[in-house]
């Protein structure tokens, strides 16, 4: 595990709450990785996440694109997202990082943070853009930000692309793995953890494809319904936060505990709300047959080596949720335009791509998907370095 190039903590000098920044690595002088906002957010939480955006990055190389990779980085600050005072601290940060921000690192929302809200509060601490770092990289700066200011307002059924992208990556992923084992989409029950702009989005693009969620959970509890539950509805009656309104529930909906999600019974659990969702006592009520990580880090290593000893497959967060980071770079340098069934097109060709590559490198080598997946960044580093120049 080698050492991030940079790694700082910031205490907020009014409030004493501290915010993170890791910088994992550098390719041509910048590194891309969102900014989360959680209470009891942590460096080490941070450092992971930053070494995972490598590897997105790496993963999402083709050297006959447009879109270059950019090394890996992750911001994180330790507040309640839904505290009174979270957007003040949130400006403060931004305005500490500055510095930061205008040269080599590109973030935008992550866990806790809307892109709104993260645009918003940069504005405030006089930055030009969360991607500013990135503007020098492009051929024709003024286009580039022309085409991705369209792409975020574009809106489908009411929700904006930005928010549907990363969900569209997530359900592809589970078609893949669906497919590769010959197991039809219909009648293929689904349980999600978070019901918030990844796993929302990832509930509506299985449910349009034919498979049944039978199981939400949000911060209230569990929401099942063994006969399917109703996700445009419950997409309705979401806040901001991704808590459902129990009043828009069916006669046939039951509310359960919140970690109720974890047994259900599925083929397929997607959880898609917070790091560490599952650890070895969580595992052992798991019966389905794949875990999809939409979350970052949601299933801690040591339960991932006792799912795989019982045949659950864990198909990693850094393939599964890779499709939002890589989308934004695919509009700005202009290999794909504005458009919402361009960006759905090229965003379940990658990720079917990607899936397969692993399941298969998985399957020859005798591993777990994430680790074939490592394998793959491991193939793709050198060849990035090479061409490009990188890192340290």
């Amino acid at each position: 595990m080698t050492t991030p190039l940079m790694s700082l903590t910031w205490t907020d000098h009014l409030s004493g709450r501290q915010g993170f920044l890791v910088v994992d690595r550098l390719v041509r002088g910048v590194s891309s990785g969102g900014l989360r906002m959680r209470e009891g957010c942590t460096l080490d939480e941070v450092t992971g996440l930053a070494r995972g955006m490598t590897m997105k990055e790496a993963l999402h190389y083709n050297p006959e694109g447009r879109y270059i990779p950019l090394g890996g980085a992750k911001g994180g600050i330790d507040c309640d997202p839904q505290d009174p005072l979270a957007y003040p601290l949130l400006v403060r940060y931004l305005r500490a990082m500055k510095p930061y921000i205008e040269r080599f690192w590109t973030t935008g929302e992550d866990l806790g943070l809307s892109q709104d809200l993260v645009d918003r509060a940069a504005a405030e601490a006089g930055l030009v853009s969360s991607v500013q770092a990135v503007y020098p990289l492009l051929d024709d700066e003024t286009a580039a930000r022309r085409r991705l200011a369209d792409a975020f307002a574009v809106e489908v059924d009411g929700i904006g692309l930005d928010e549907l992208v990363g969900g569209c990556g997530v359900a592809e992923a589970v078609l893949a793995a669906l497919d590769r084992a010959g197991v039809p989409h219909a009648g293929t029950r689904v349980a999600v953890q978070g019901l918030g702009t990844m796993g929302g989005a990832t509930a509506r693009f299985l449910t349009r494809a034919g498979l049944t969620v039978v199981a939400v959970a949000d911060t209230k509890g569990t929401i099942a319904n063994p006969a399917g539950l109703d996700v445009e509805a419950l997409l309705a009656a979401r806040d901001a936060y991704g808590t459902v309104d129990r009043a828009a529930l069916r006669p046939g909906d039951r509310e359960l505990p919140g970690d109720a999600w974890l047994s259900a019974d599925a083929e397929v659990l997607v959880p898609a709300a917070v790091s560490y969702a599952i650890d070895t006592a969580d595992q052992e009520h798991v019966t389905a047959r794949w875990i999809v990580e939409a979350a970052n880090m949601p299933v801690l290593p040591e339960a991932e080596e006792l799912l795989a000893a019982r045949g659950v497959t864990v198909l990693p967060d850094v393939v599964v949720n890779s499709g939002t980071n890589a989308w934004w770079w695919w509009t700005l340098f202009g290999d794909i335009g504005p458009y919402a069934d361009e960006a759905f097109a090229h965003t379940r060709r990658s990720m079917r791509t990607l899936v397969e590559q692993m399941l298969a490198r998985a399957e020859a080598d005798g591993t777990t998907p994430r680790a074939a997946a490592h394998a793959i960044v491991a193939d793709r580093l050198p060849v990035i370095a090479e061409r490009f120049g990188w890192y340290r």
